[in-house]
């Protein structure tokens, strides 16, 4: 059950990771000027997110010992 379990894990990061560069994208399409707030913005959304699957990697591999 880990393994599933970290593949819907794996899954799902790559989803979310999609979904904060299509908003960051979206969002630096319509204001130009904020780019640099923007990139700031998305780069610390993307590290707390592979943040949260590396803990969860982590404690899926731990737990199946």
């Amino acid at each position: 059950m880990g393994i599933i379990g970290l593949g819907i894990a794996a899954m799902g990061v790559a989803i979310g990771l999609g979904l904060i560069g299509y908003g960051a994208m979206t969002g630096m399409s319509r204001q130009p000027e904020a780019i640099g707030k923007l990139q700031t913005a998305m780069i610390i959304a993307l590290a707390f997110v592979e943040l949260v699957f590396l803990l969860t990697v982590f404690v899926g591999i731990s737990s199946a010992k």
